[in-house]
């Protein structure tokens, strides 16, 4: 099943200190030496050493916990893990949830456990192969699923500002690019991924429209859609109107289940 999501969107901003003037700031480090001196000396002492620091400097290489590790502390408190599991399955998760991209009812049973265990899954925009690929390699060393979705915009830069995008035609084809090359490498990493498109207005639903049609078109070939989810955002159209129009998608993503 392909899932259609109608969402309201808010912005979390992290607080920063206000600037200081650099004439008036000074900072006392250990060993005499200041910025760009090469040893780490305000870090902790590190948790991992490197034996192949080119440099021989950056020494203080702190190991943040799994995913795994993570939900181990949790559990203590009462989220207990999953149990069970079949072969190939996610450690931690469901059973359903499998490196690669979901779809149907995974996606419900990963989202589902995440609500009720108290964790969040990371969505990032990308719009490169390299953004993808730091995203999968994030997502693989800390043993955790991933959102990776795709905009307008930044899937009509993942194809190439030089392509012609009347109709959204770019943006499709970068969409379906950026799909294609997360189903190829999402497995070989071992993450689970929420393959995901961002915001869509009224005025991009034709965006949608060429993307649901290559996940018909996946769908026959291989028995589910090539996204995991679409988001609509109809939150600027009049009630009714934005109510009519979704399900008039939701019935034709229900089609590929």
């Amino acid at each position: 099943m392909l899932l259609p999501a109608l969402a309201l969107s808010s912005a979390f901003l992290a607080p920063h200190a206000a600037s200081r003037a650099l004439s008036t700031s000074k900072v006392a480090m250990n060993g005499g030496k200041g910025f760009g001196g090469g040893e780490a000396t305000r870090d902790p002492a590190p948790t991992v050493i490197d034996p192949n620091d080119p440099k021989g400097k950056q020494q203080a290489i702190h190991k943040a916990e799994s995913f795994a590790e993570y939900l181990a502390k949790r559990s203590a408190g009462g989220g207990a893990a999953p149990a069970g599991g079949s072969a190939g399955a996610y450690p931690s998760l469901p059973p359903s949830v499998k490196p690669g991209v979901l779809t149907g009812q995974a996606v419900v049973d990963l989202l589902e456990d995440a609500k009720r265990r108290g964790y969040a899954i990371p969505a990032v925009n990308c719009v490169t192969s390299s953004s993808v690929n730091a995203c999968l390699e994030a997502a693989a060393a800390a043993k955790a699923p991933v959102m990776i979705q795709f905009s307008s915009g930044g899937a009509q830069f993942y194809a190439g500002k030089g392509l012609d995008n009347t109709d959204f035609d770019a943006a499709v084809a970068g969409a379906v690019s950026g799909a294609h090359h997360v189903r190829t490498l999402a497995a070989k990493y071992g993450v689970p991924v929420i393959l995901h498109t961002d915001h869509c207005a009224k005025k991009l639903l034709p965006w949608v429209d060429g993307m649901l049609a290559e996940s018909e078109a996946h769908y026959a070939a291989h028995g589910e859609p090539l996204f995991s989810s679409h988001m609509l955002d109809l939150s600027e159209e009049p009630l009714e109107e934005n109510i009519a129009i979704c399900v008039e998608y939701m019935q034709r993503m229900a089609k590929l289940d």
